[in-house]
């Protein structure tokens, strides 16, 4: 299964391990995109930079699109509303923007295009 990743964090106040991990998945900057494939090395990568991206499934559609662009890491735009009522510091499940979003990436990719 092909999961998104979104960098919704910048470089302050991070560890070297939290720096070395985004580097690992391309994840320079803010709003940068990945697509990954979904393995036991890459959900232990997730849980390391977890307060830092927020991540999901994809669907094959929208990585169509994304793929027309014709780069491994996509620079999108801020998202139309806003990640969260809460802002980025605060986990998904509890209205903010980082961690695990489920089935709502695919929403969230969509209004950042």
């Amino acid at each position: 299964m092909k999961i998104a990743v979104v960098r919704v964090r910048g470089d302050v106040r991070i560890t070297h391990e939290v720096r070395d991990t985004m580097r690992m998945l391309n994840l320079e900057k803010k709003n940068h995109l990945v697509v990954i494939e979904e393995s036991a090395i890459t959900k232990g990568m997730l849980h390391v930079i977890s307060p830092f991206v927020t991540w999901g499934p994809i669907d094959d559609k929208v990585v169509s699109e994304l793929k027309k662009k014709g780069e491994k890491v996509f620079r999108l735009n801020p998202p139309r509303k806003g990640y969260g009522r809460k802002g980025v510091k605060v986990a998904f499940r509890n209205g903010g923007a980082v961690g695990s979003r489920g089935d709502k990436m695919t929403d969230l990719v969509l209004r950042m295009m």
